[in-house]
């Protein structure tokens, strides 16, 4: 009795994957073509994620500048860092995803200054501060 070798299924969903980064926040973004325009964010619609509608604007800012809301479902994996900062991350992961999609993108995305990561951090508290630049009340007497 022969045994067949059984090889495990691949998928023949494309998926184009990319990383975006701000502040202390990483996105992973997992972008389908073909899509409803759908986001979905640590297993929740974007809707519900995000609370504010300047960060859901944030988030989606390259989709609608070059007018691919519609072209792509997104799923994402955000860890670290607060609500803006992943925003801002997932807006730098979506344009990086864009551009894996379609090198025509690069330009425009680049112009806009979705393609460069924001290397702004919090600056470090310093001893005998209380944050990074306030200081303690000073006292004459």
């Amino acid at each position: 009795m022969a045994e067949e070798k059984k090889t495990p299924k691949k998928s023949t969903k494309v998926q184009i994957l990319a990383t975006g980064r701000r502040k202390k926040a990483i996105a992973r973004v997992f972008m389908a073509p073909n899509g409803k325009g759908e986001i979905i964010i640590n297993r929740k619609h974007i809707d519900e994620y995000f609370p504010l509608d300047t960060l859901k604007l944030v988030a989606r800012q390259p989709l609608t500048l070059t007018g691919t809301q519609d072209k792509f479902d997104i799923k994402v994996n955000v860890i670290g860092g607060g609500l803006s900062g992943q925003a801002g991350a997932i807006c730098h992961g979506i344009a990086r995803a864009l551009v894996k999609a379609d090198e025509n993108l690069k330009p425009e995305l680049k112009k806009a200054g979705f393609l460069t990561r924001d290397a702004r951090m919090k600056e470090r508290k310093k001893y005998g501060l209380k944050k990074a630049r306030k200081a303690p009340q000073f006292s004459k007497r």
